[in-house]
């Protein structure tokens, strides 16, 4: 047993765990007996007995079908305690335009970093340039946990851990799982983006925070040859969506050829058909968000499918959802259109807003006369 171990870590992660995850019937079923929970978890992590268990297989439909899967909310602990215990050692060793799954590296870190590095490489949108956009091709299914393995090895010497690493990682959901919602969705993702046809040593399930943490530790390799062999100025990588800028179309086109023949040795490949390279003030479409010149707007697509769902969804969640989708759109910089347009929905839904900032939804109960 590994003395860095401790119940305390166990119970920091359960807390970690929860703060996303409170309400979900796994979770309140877990809190009912918190405490017997607890030390029944903690006696399978000393003793060596610990195994995952079975997880729950669904399908997303937007933006489009998706496999998801969700482990038992007692294996999510144990990967929080993981991650927190593991990460910042593997964090310091990513470069900084390295993002998702980073503590403070979101959604609006990565626009706003990429957007500063357009203004960098265009002077500010004086002078023209170029991007590059790629996509690697079913990623999180293709992901080789051979290959993956010896990455984390180098960097968790401690063997406890390394032992309870590899647990989480070698973990194969598809052994034991169970299928809900719609069957419909899921039949309708394709066949080669389902966990379910990938070959045994590959794949890790998306919904996992582990699995997130896994892909950063396999790309990071990826992000050290762009920035250290290519010699890329200017690049940002969000999961697997990538943008590299440069002047010459030429540059571009000799970098995207060294990624493909580098992919190869981490088991991945791009897609093809996701690979753009365009002059840059046509805009590039990033982590939901469009960098136009000198200023930075929501994806259309985004809005719609937004103000679609205020449309349709039930009375009842509203409120939350529009909330949300404010604070989606304000991230971006020129987003009063986008706010406008979101509150007017709310309106037409029976809830009060803002009207002086327009980035907030009340209900009207919580409205105090005057």
């Amino acid at each position: 047993m590994n003395s860095s171990y401790s119940l305390e870590k166990l119970v920091q992660a359960y807390f970690d765990c929860r703060r996303h995850k409170r309400t979900s019937a796994s979770a309140l079923r877990f809190e009912q007996r918190l405490e017997h929970n607890l030390l029944d978890l903690n006696e399978k992590l000393r003793d060596g007995s610990y195994r995952p268990g079975r997880s729950i297989c669904f399908a997303i439909s937007e933006p489009r079908p998706r496999e998801v899967w969700a482990a038992d909310f007692t294996d999510r602990v144990v990967h929080h305690m993981v991650y927190n215990e593991i990460s910042e050692r593997f964090h310091r060793r990513f470069i900084a335009d390295s993002c998702a799954c980073i503590p403070g590296r979101g959604t609006l870190y990565a626009a706003e970093r990429l957007e500063a590095k357009v203004r960098s490489q265009t002077q500010n949108w004086t002078v023209p340039g170029h991007y590059l956009k790629i996509d690697l091709a079913n990623f999180f299914v293709s992901i080789d946990k051979r290959k993956l393995w010896p990455l984390l090895v180098d960097q968790i010497p401690e063997r406890w851990w390394r032992g309870l690493t590899k647990t989480v990682l070698l973990h194969d959901p598809r052994l034991d799982y169970e299928v809900r919602g719609s069957r419909a969705i899921l039949a309708a993702v394709p066949l080669h983006k389902r966990l379910t046809n990938a070959a045994s040593h590959c794949g890790l399930p998306i919904g996992n925070l582990s699995s997130q943490f896994f892909a950063n530790v396999l790309l990071n390799e990826l992000d050290q040859h762009i920035k250290h062999h290519i010699r890329a100025r200017h690049y940002t990588r969000y999961v697997d969506d990538m943008v590299l800028l440069h002047e010459s179309p030429d540059w571009l086109n000799g970098a995207l050829a060294s990624i493909n023949a580098f992919l190869p040795a981490l088991g991945l490949a791009l897609n093809p058909r996701k690979t753009i390279r365009q002059p840059i003030h046509r805009g590039i479409d990033y982590v939901g968000q469009i960098i136009l010149p000198h200023r930075r707007v929501t994806r259309r697509r985004t809005l719609r499918n937004a103000l679609r769902r205020l449309e349709e969804i039930p009375a009842d969640q509203v409120f939350e959802t529009g909330n949300s989708y404010l604070g989606l759109v304000r991230q971006a910089g020129a987003s009063h259109h986008e706010q406008a347009l979101i509150c007017r929905a709310l309106l037409m839904r029976g809830h009060a807003v803002d009207g002086l900032h327009l980035d907030k939804a009340f209900r009207r109960r919580d409205l105090k006369p005057e």
